[in-house]
């Protein structure tokens, strides 16, 4: 029987990204403009190329999914404050790699006030941007600050003529990521559907599990999950590691075959319209848990509910991190890997021999999503309704001689996906299980 099909939810429509780009243009001063490239395809090797995927500004404000695009936002222009410079219509390549909208696609299709083809860009980039006094780009990106670049001097060359001088550019990156930092509910029904699809692929890779196979198998149990369910295949590198293999962070090999003595971390999430899924399970490969398993298990998913039930409006990423940590230490002590006061091995960083990363990180366009997570150097930014994060503690107990044999080699983390609401939250990632008898019930079907 083939897998039920989840239904999917609506795009986000072309209105939402001209308010979008309406409500980035107005925090720019008089007389600036906003100069965004696309992403490029990217050589695999030799003349095949990576699956393309857009550079996620560039897509926020506009939705277009072509590469090697050039968007302009030029305020207060009276033909049209959105430009864009897009692929040239080529019947010869358009048979080898698909159709190309064109300047008339663009505008019709994505609500873009003006389109030319790329063969155009030299002669009117120019002719856009004179006059302007500031430019605004992404400052990372190379081919943006060669736009910038090629502006200041035509400007410096047309002083003489009377044309307003270019002052010079801004990095436009961190108005776009505050922005980005607050889900629409459109974006909110898309990372609902990219959690969904993710959990459901998580349960099937519980159910496949047995000793015999390798990791692998698990993370094509994964991927058909994600792709069958719509999905463009994983947001990130998927992560299977058994055994030992579970205490390297980003192990993603996926080599290794499956032991039944052995618990297996997977962090594995789909991607859905170019929105993320992020959710990590760890589980005993042959579905039961042994007593040291068990007992290092409980330590980490008590540490992670006490953190998802903390997240709400005006809680922060760093008390809540803190809390985590109180809490893994305390069960390290617990459990006799280390000793003394909890206090003291969190003031001498102890603990961080078994638990080096963050608790939390933003989730949306990319995995690891933009903005900030202090308003200045002092002040950790309040979570606000609209915001998507997630709760991921882990232990990952080396295979070393002053530990314990029961618990060497043992790795353990468990992510969810939350999206702050005005009441306190809602978990995206509840369908995936994670409490011991849960795994061990459905793993026994």
């Amino acid at each position: 029987m083939l897998p039920e099909l989840l239904p999917r939810p609506p795009a986000i429509g072309m209105e939402e990204y001209r308010t979008r780009r309406e409500a980035l243009m107005a925090q720019l001063p008089p007389n600036a403009a906003v100069v965004l490239p696309s992403a490029s395809l990217v050589t695999r090797s030799h003349d095949s190329e990576y699956a393309f995927r857009q550079n996620s500004d560039f897509y926020y404000l506009t939705g277009i999914t072509e590469p090697d695009a050039l968007l302009v936002l030029l305020p207060d222009r009276d033909t049209g404050e959105s430009v864009v410079f897009c692929q040239d219509r080529d019947p010869t390549m358009e048979a080898w790699t698909g159709r190309r909208l064109g300047a008339q696609g663009i505008e019709r299709e994505h609500g873009i006030d003006q389109a030319f083809e790329n063969a155009d860009r030299d002669e009117q980039l120019p002719m856009l941007l004179e006059g302007r006094e500031l430019l605004y780009v992404p400052l990372a990106n190379p081919e943006a600050q060669g736009v910038a670049e090629e502006a200041f001097s035509a400007a410096q060359a047309g002083l003489r003529r009377g044309r307003a001088p270019l002052k010079g550019w801004l990095d436009v990156s961190a108005l776009i990521h505050a922005m980005r930092l607050i889900k629409s509910e459109a974006e909110i029904a898309l990372l609902r559907h990219a959690a969904a699809i993710s959990a459901r692929a998580h349960v099937r890779a519980m159910q496949a599990s047995r000793p015999g196979l390798y990791e692998y198998h698990l993370q094509a149990e994964l991927e058909h999950e994600f792709v069958w369910q719509g999905g463009s295949g994983p947001a990130y590198s998927t992560i299977v590691g058994s055994g030992a293999n579970a205490c390297v962070l980003h192990y993603i090999e996926n080599g290794a075959a499956l032991s039944s003595e052995s618990l297996v971390l997977i962090d594995a999430g789909a991607e859905f319209d170019l929105y993320a899924g992020d959710i990590t399970r760890t589980f005993p490969v042959g579905g039961q848990f042994s007593d040291a398993q068990r007992a290092l298990y409980q330590v980490v998913l008590d540490a992670q509910e006490r953190a998802v039930s903390a997240v709400k409006p005006g809680a922060t990423l760093v008390d809540i991190h803190q809390n985590v940590v109180k809490d893994l230490t305390a069960g390290l002590i617990a459990l006799g890997l280390l000793e003394g006061d909890v206090q003291a091995r969190i003031d001498d960083e102890s603990y961080r021999r078994f638990y080096l990363h963050s608790t939390s990180h933003w989730l949306g366009l990319d995995v690891h999503d933009v903005g900030t997570y202090r308003l200045d150097e002092q002040t950790p930014r309040p979570l606000e309704p609209g915001m998507v994060l997630t709760i991921e503690p882990g232990l990952y107990i080396p295979d070393e001689g002053d530990i314990p044999a029961a618990y060497r080699g043992i790795g353990i983390r468990i992510e969810d996906n939350l999206l702050v609401t005005s009441e306190g939250h809602e978990n995206l990632t509840a369908d995936a299980p994670k409490q011991v008898a849960e795994i061990e019930t459905l793993m026994a079907k």
